[in-house]
């Protein structure tokens, strides 16, 4: 075992060696120091002294007692030339005490030290506030990476920095070339400190234990600030058979693959690739899941404005639903144009769901009841046009029953003479259109 030089503390001469001068007591001697204003120093203490005296071998310090204090060199290895040389007297700098008093009388003073104890006080701090900060990298193992943090030298195994070996450095460090490691010698990491022990020197830290908190905190943040209905910009992370992940800045959400494209059976890869930057509308955000669904054909207006140019408000179109929410069901009109058909607007009566009256994949006729250009929105009614449509059934049937009582029949027509009436006029007007196709043919 090394023993500290410094543990021995000089010996006081005694009264005894100074005969005729009288003993001081404890009390006495306290009471002189606190009215002499020196400070009184003890071993192990950190305190801030001013320069006296710079050169390569030593830095004369006044630390505020009745000596200067002294650094001798190999307590100032932390200090490079280019430090020394901006030393001037007067500057303020940080000790440690190793001694209170050697040989020549001199108080003993290390600058590594203090910058190391320091360091390890203000790690122990981030510690136990679990803090993420910055970490360069000076060196490396076999295990992992060598970092310094304040003065301290803490390792990074390669299972916990990220990007050393992509999705295998969980595996060890065993494959990971030299060449792979240099890489890293002065790149900053961002870990947080897993294990902390001062007296075996033993510093662990966490890049991906940092990156793992951060993204808690970042998922927190951005499930309470999305907004259902908003466009947010992401990048996709990965592509998977059933949909493509998008980092939203902290948190990933899944665009499923039937929000990927207004056309049927396209493939992700077709579409975006892993990197890409795009920008995702909300589907919806849940709050106890944690989950986020996200849809990028929503969020593509390109050929919004032409398609719309085709429809007019109060005009009927056919639209297949394609998703329901608690305040009404979405229709898709054609490309990229999507109208909402409000809960009010599904039927007569009143519901508490839209799929009471409709479910994903029905293509029914609506109404168009308002077209909102600016925020690239169509409102539709199920309710309206079902109502039109009625009303326009019921008049059909009234000319047809006109239309026969013209005609010489021998009773009063019925309602059923007029459905049967429409259904020949409509078999009539179908076979007429497929001769027309066949002499095209």
């Amino acid at each position: 075992m090394v023993t500290d030089p410094y543990d021995k503390e000089p010996i006081a001469p005694s009264s005894e060696d100074e005969p005729g001068q009288g003993v001081l007591s404890m009390a006495d001697l306290l009471k002189e120091e606190e009215t002499s204003g020196f400070k009184s120093l003890k071993r192990g203490e950190i305190t801030e002294g001013s320069i006296m005296q710079v050169d390569r071998e030593s830095i004369m310090v006044d630390v505020g007692s009745k000596t200067e204090g002294v650094v001798p060199s190999h307590e100032m290895r932390s200090l490079t030339a280019e430090d020394l040389a901006e030393m001037h007297v007067g500057d303020p700098i940080l000790v440690y005490v190793l001694q209170t008093e050697n040989q020549e009388g001199q108080i003993v003073l290390s600058v590594d030290r203090a910058t190391g104890e320091r360091g390890w006080r203000s790690l122990q701090q981030r510690f136990e506030a679990q803090e993420i900060f910055e970490a360069e990298v000076v060196g490396y193992n076999k295990g992992g990476l060598l970092v310094n943090i304040e003065g301290v030298r803490g390792f990074v195994p390669t299972s916990q920095a990220l990007g050393l070996r992509g999705d295998a450095a969980e595996e060890g460090a065993e494959g990971v070339s030299d060449d792979r490691f240099g890489e890293w010698i002065g790149k900053t990491q961002r870990p947080n400190i897993i294990e902390i022990n001062r007296r075996r020197n033993r510093l662990i830290l966490s890049e991906r234990a940092a990156h793992q908190e951060w993204r808690a905190q970042q998922k927190e943040r951005l499930l309470s600030e999305l907004q259902e209905g908003s466009i947010r910009t992401g990048t996709v992370t990965s592509i998977r058979p059933f949909g493509v992940f998008v980092d939203l800045g902290g948190a990933d959400g899944l665009i499923h693959l039937s929000e990927l494209s207004w056309g049927r059976n396209t493939e992700p890869e077709e579409v975006v690739k892993v990197g890409d930057d795009i920008d995702v509308f909300i589907l919806k955000v849940d709050p106890e899941t944690k989950k986020i669904a996200l849809s990028l054909r929503r969020a593509r207006p390109e050929a919004w404005e032409q398609v719309i140019e085709k429809y007019d408000v109060g005009q009927r179109i056919r639209g297949t639903i394609t998703k329901l929410t608690n305040f009404g069901a979405f229709a898709h009109i054609e490309g990229p144009v999507e109208g909402l058909i409000h809960i009010s607007e599904l039927a007569d009566r009143r519901i508490t769901h839209p799929k009471e009256v409709v479910k994903e994949g029905d293509v029914l006729t609506l109404k168009i009841v308002r077209v909102e250009r600016d925020r690239h929105r169509v409102g539709l009614s199920l309710r309206q046009a079902v109502d039109e449509l009625e009303a326009e059934d019921r008049g059909s049937v009234r000319r047809t029953i006109e239309a026969l009582r013209d005609e010489s029949l021998d009773r009063a027509p019925t309602l059923g003479d007029a459905y049967r009436e429409q259904l020949r006029q409509g078999e009539s007007r179908d076979r007429s259109r497929y001769d027309a196709e066949d002499d095209e043919a």
